[in-house]
């Protein structure tokens, strides 16, 4: 049987040192052949060596449709009806176009010699996405008559039925996937045509808010699945590519041509492969996107020996090695606090202060990755409070807590104000919680058996399946159909030690045990940040405060350097490479106002490969 040896000492090189590192690391961009007709705002579908090209805008609105073969486009049949910024998915053989300007809900389908109209979606609209295929499609956000629209519908080869809405009305977004697992990317929304990073997940049945682009932008398009695609273009004239891996964005080569209101494969398979065409203003050149299959294998973590084919492997999941540096300080020093966003946009809600010990705060804090801003407050006041902390600066909750008793108050952010809504249905503290504002996970916690579970669905929570292991005071992040908890205070205390080391996974519907922390603890709070794959856990409290990182690569934790010395502190942060730690306890009665940067250098996030 072979065996995996670690091999201490092996150097991990950097990308500009390592030749095959950098080959296998990312992809680019070829150029391929030419439309006859450059235009924006056009509708696209196919793969790299089978795509098609429809409507447009050079002049005036068009109808021309055109055919790829891999390195040249020929003229086919035009569409019935001339339009832009339409939507479209499907194949070279059999594509779908919908939408456009001027605003219609027309649709047509083209069957390799001409276009067909078929039924009208229920919503006019252009600026849409749209993905799936000619008999099972789906059609979301986009411009009708009254302004950007969150109406999503569903296409079944001959009519449109209204689903579920998507979570934030947008126009000028990408779409790629299928009917029943897509992606919604960017956008713009009102007031102002405010440029957004948003992606949303469908699943089938509802969306939900998953890990943001690393720029926001407009107009851009995009190719694959929901656990590996491309988005490219965008804006004006942008030229940024970013490939998505299931659970984040990572900026890979450029167009070679800037270009917004483009198209591209919508049946690709993958972020290995891909094609972009048109786009503003007026162009006519095709780009085609590769990147080495190994690109999606390849990840960070330790090197070991595989002596049965006497070859070095890598690790296939992330052990990031980084260190803390120190960010702006939180206006109040607090612990006990929940959280939500990124390093560079987080939001910090309630807590507990001292002086006077133990004050309960209604306090929200926004940090812009330099300096914490006060803004408006929570409507209750409260510690130990838990919060959807996959959610972003500008959409949130906040759920539970305590001020002079166990609350089951809901309050929903949006960005300017706090909202009341509807109620935990049992009451509970020091709980986990994890997800979006659209859909939420609270479990564990003081005053609920302390393995009761509640799903938020956007609008009320339901109880669902309990905790294994009955605790409080544990960490957790991810999203509520993919999310992790771990460590905590267990109930009833079990001797010699109160201490929890458990991690458990949470799939939408049920918890399962996996590999445990190295060292258990409690009153790591809201502690942590990341994704059921990738994510970071910090301070806490044993016999004393204690400093202890521990990254998790979606198997098992890795000691990571230590933070200062302080337990029930706030996690802010989308993945085990970036985030936050701020506030928390360091002695009974004091709060600290620090806050602490998660920064993963660029030689421990690539691995040579050989």
């Amino acid at each position: 049987m072979s065996k995996y040896k670690e091999i201490k000492g092996f150097k991990v090189q950097t990308l500009a040192s390592d030749t095959v590192a950098s080959a296998v690391s990312g992809g680019s961009w070829a150029s391929g052949g030419s439309l006859n007709l450059g235009r924006s705002g056009l509708g696209g579908a196919g793969i790299q060596t089978a795509a098609i090209a429809f409507g447009g805008y050079n002049s005036s609105s068009k109808g021309e449709t055109e055919q790829y073969n891999g390195s040249s486009w020929t003229e086919v049949g035009d569409l019935s009806t001339a339009r832009y910024l339409i939507g479209g998915t499907g194949t070279t053989t059999a594509a779908l176009a919908c939408g456009g300007n001027p605003s219609t809900g027309k649709t047509e389908l083209w069957d390799n010699s001409s276009w067909t109209e078929s039924g009208d979606l229920n919503t006019s609209r252009m600026a849409l996405g749209v993905a799936g295929t000619t008999t099972a499609g789906i059609a979301f956000a986009g411009n009708a008559p009254g302004g950007n629209t969150v109406n999503a519908e569903t296409f079944d080869g001959s009519s449109w039925t209204e689903v579920a809405n998507i979570n934030s009305a947008r126009d000028n977004v990408a779409g790629t996937g299928i009917q029943t697992a897509a992606l919604l990317i960017g956008g713009t929304t009102p007031p102002g045509d405010s440029v957004k990073a948003l992606v949303e997940q469908w699943d089938g049945s509802s969306w939900t808010e998953i890990a943001d682009l690393n720029t926001a932008r407009r107009s851009l398009s995009s190719g694959g699945t929901t656990s590996s695609a491309l988005a490219f273009g965008g804006n004006a004239n942008g030229a940024l590519t970013e490939s998505w891996n299931g659970s984040a964005w990572t900026e890979v080569a450029d167009l070679a041509t800037p270009r917004g209101a483009l198209a591209g494969g919508s049946q690709a398979s993958n972020n290995t492969s891909n094609i972009a065409f048109g786009g503003s203003p007026n162009v006519t050149s095709t780009e085609q996107w590769d990147a080495p299959s190994v690109f999606t294998q390849i990840n960070l973590g330790q090197v070991y020996y595989n002596s049965g084919s006497n070859a070095f492997k890598v690790t296939q999941q992330s052990t990031p090695a980084g260190t803390w540096a120190s960010g702006g300080n939180l206006t109040v020093a607090k612990g006990s606090a929940a959280g939500a966003g990124t390093q560079t946009a987080g939001i910090f809600m309630g807590g507990r202060a001292s002086p006077p010990p133990n004050a309960v705060l209604n306090e929200t804090e926004l940090y812009n990755g330099t300096s914490w801003t006060e803004v408006n407050n929570l409507n209750t006041g409260r510690y130990s409070l838990s919060g959807a902390n996959s959610g972003s600066q500008t959409a949130t909750l906040a759920f539970g807590g305590y001020d002079t008793a166990i609350l089951a108050i809901t309050e929903s952010w949006d960005g300017t104000n706090w909202t009341e809504v509807n109620d935990l249905n049992t009451a509970g503290s020091s709980g986990s919680g994890f997800g979006t504002q659209p859909a939420a996970i609270f479990t564990g916690g003081d005053n609920r058996s302390y393995n009761k579970t509640e799903s938020w669905d956007g609008t009320s929570w339901t109880e669902t399946t309990d905790l294994n292991t009955a605790r409080a005071q544990m960490a957790g992040f991810g999203l509520a159909t993919a999310g992790l908890i771990c460590g905590g205070d267990l109930y009833p205390v079990t001797s010699p030690t109160r201490l929890s080391v458990q991690t458990e996974l949470w799939n939408g519907s049920s918890w399962t045990e996996v590999n445990d922390l190295n060292t258990g603890r409690r009153r790591i709070g809201n502690g942590g940040f990341g994704t059921q794959t990738s994510g970071l856990t910090a301070g806490g409290y044993t016999t004393t405060y204690v400093a202890n990182t521990e990254s998790w690569n979606g198997t098992s934790w890795t000691e990571q350097t230590e933070i200062q010395t302080r337990d029930n502190t706030t996690g802010i942060g989308s993945g085990a490479n970036s985030g936050l730690i701020a506030g928390g306890g360091t002695s009974p009665g004091a709060m600290s106002n620090a806050t602490e940067e998660w920064v993963v250098p660029e030689e421990n996030q690539t691995i040579t490969v050989s």
